[in-house]
């Protein structure tokens, strides 16, 4: 996989369902487009990772010395509240309701796609997040991006 890309606004309905879409669904392995692993996200948010990427960072997150207190306690605040959720038979993701109210989810959710993993936002959280830190995306882009040079240098 390339890496996903994409925002994606969907709906929740009364159980806590989206209808995953069909654009996104396709980005995905065929082995990576039914079951994905629910967990929070670093932020307000909820990720939802493609199986095989999950099984990938396990593999490096099993590497981890967990004699040092830092490192068990990351893992336990990763992993606490994963849950394995799969695809309906008409394409849906039920989101448990601890995990709608652990980020406050409403009806309006989106979807964003990238690299290895799909962020879960509310969307009205969503835009806030994004609005509040347009301003400082060129001082961002030259933290982050600036120590890779071009290519023809």
């Amino acid at each position: 996989m390339a890496g996903l890309v994409g925002e994606y606004e969907v709906r929740l309905d009364n159980k806590g369902r989206f209808l995953f879409p069909s654009d996104l669904r396709k980005q995905l392995s065929p082995a990576a487009q039914e079951n994905f692993m629910l967990n929070k996200g670093f932020e307000d948010c909820l990720t939802l990772y493609p199986m095989n990427e999950w099984e990938k960072l396990s593999q490096r997150l099993s590497k981890m010395n967990l004699f040092k207190p830092k490192n068990r306690m990351f893992y336990r605040l990763f992993h606490q509240g994963a849950k394995l959720v799969s695809l309906d038979s008409a394409g849906r993701v039920l989101i448990p309701t601890a995990h709608t109210q652990r980020v406050g989810l409403d009806k309006n959710v989106m979807l964003i796609a990238y690299n290895d993993r799909i962020e879960v936002w509310d969307k009205a959280k969503y835009f806030e997040m994004i609005e509040g830190h347009m301003a400082d995306f060129a001082e961002l882009a030259e933290d982050v991006m600036g120590e890779l040079g071009n290519d023809n240098e």
